[in-house]
């Protein structure tokens, strides 16, 4: 899946709507100190009270809601084994999406379920959601047929959500009384689902060109760049996924090994704009299946024309086999700049931490004044620090 496929299910989840419906809803609330199913309930969607059907979906907006490589991971099924075949997360997801049967469906929810709980001791009381419903995406057509026309043709996708959420109890408060006209304590401490902030989900199947792929499933972290590995391989019984952090890491150190650690602004500036060309999407295009991905062919090809002219392809794949192990690997060139226009290149000094996009790195440098390294920033208009223009000093002359 690629960014807008996920950006248009995402704001599907809304009432009123018909390209996308949810039928079925299966909660499981599991104790802290517990790892079996304390109550489970299965309801129609469509019978929940309004307000319910808001608050859960703005909660599964939630679960989807972030970057790919970031809080959303595209997770690719291990190969089933026969002898676990039976509890395996595809074979779950795929029956339970083929069940024609409510009590079938929830039957494949809760093995999901319990394979969550397995082994592992959650730090407050769990409430597991499963929902599942159709997906429908219009299909791209003439720009000039109006909104009906062309939802005379749709792409309609089965799918099952799960959003995983802790419990908080209510603090103690006094309240006023209307029916006894008095002020008393609130007794009531029923636990309440913290619906704003998911910690986990997943959406089941993926979508590759408007189809659906039941080899994937998106992963959805609750803090970015922090997959839950174990969930990953003991829940899902997916792959390993590297993070848009990871992949920074990795190609920052590389390229520490082959220019020697030390390189000119001026250069890095170039390396950070090349690697962003490579992201740019032409606004006629549609945004490729696959983001675009740095190996060691297009590490050296990028610090070449940044200006590193002593680079050469052994240097390029003795870094990779010294940093990854692999001279194969690829990272995507959206993890390394995620945007070219956010402040995502920190600049670390004792004295202060500076934050600044890759685009302006040509403006920054570091000089040798009086004795004492220093930072110099070269600005285009007046400098304000907390609502105070700065005085110019001819210091540098």
């Amino acid at each position: 899946m690629n960014k807008n496929d996920i950006a248009d299910i995402r704001k599907r989840f809304k009432l009123d709507t018909d390209l996308l419906t949810i039928t079925d809803i299966y909660h499981v609330y599991i104790r802290q100190e517990s790892s079996e199913i304390y109550h489970e309930e299965s309801q129609v969607f469509a019978l929940l009270d309004r307000e319910q059907q808001e608050l859960f979906m703005t909660n599964f907006k939630k679960v989807l809601g972030g970057k790919l490589g970031m809080k959303l991971f595209e997770v690719k099924f291990e190969r089933q084994e026969e002898e676990h075949n039976e509890e395996h997360a595809q074979k779950l997801l795929y029956e339970g999406l083929q069940a024609e049967e409510v009590d079938n469906w929830k039957n494949e929810m809760q093995h999901l379920a319990l394979k969550m709980v397995k082994d592992i001791q959650y730090e407050k009381d769990l409430v597991i959601t499963f929902v599942r419903g159709n997906y429908f995406k219009k299909t791209k057509r003439n720009s000039e047929e109006t909104e009906i026309d062309m939802r005379d043709e749709v792409f309609t996708t089965p799918f099952i959500l799960c959003s995983m959420n802790h419990t908080d109890l209510p603090k103690r408060s006094i309240v006023f009384d209307f029916q006894e006209r008095e002020f008393k304590s609130n007794t009531m401490l029923d636990p309440i689902i913290n619906l704003a902030s998911p910690i986990g989900g997943f959406l089941f199947p993926c979508f590759t060109d408007n189809s659906a792929d039941v080899n994937h499933v998106l992963y959805a972290a609750g803090k970015a760049n922090k997959p839950d590995y174990a969930f990953i391989e003991n829940v899902l019984n997916g792959e390993e996924v590297v993070t848009a952090a990871d992949d920074k890491a990795v190609f920052e150190e590389i390229v520490k090994q082959v220019v020697g650690g030390e390189v000119d602004t001026e250069t890095l500036g170039n390396v950070y704009e090349a690697i962003y060309r490579l992201t740019v999407v032409d606004e006629e295009e549609e945004e490729p299946e696959e983001p675009p991905a740095i190996d060691a062919k297009q590490v050296e090809r990028v610090l070449k024309m940044s200006g590193v002219d002593y680079v050469n392809t052994e240097a390029v794949e003795t870094a990779f086999q010294t940093i990854v192990d692999n001279t194969s690997y690829e990272m995507k060139a959206a993890h390394i700049v995620p945007s070219y226009t956010s402040k995502s290149i920190k600049i670390e000094t004792k004295v202060a931490n500076i934050s600044i996009s890759p685009q302006d790195l040509k403006y920054v440098k570091q000089v040798n004044y009086d004795g004492k390294q220093c930072i110099l920033i070269e600005v285009e208009e007046d400098t304000i620090i907390e609502g105070f223009k700065v005085i110019s000093e001819d210091l540098l002359t």
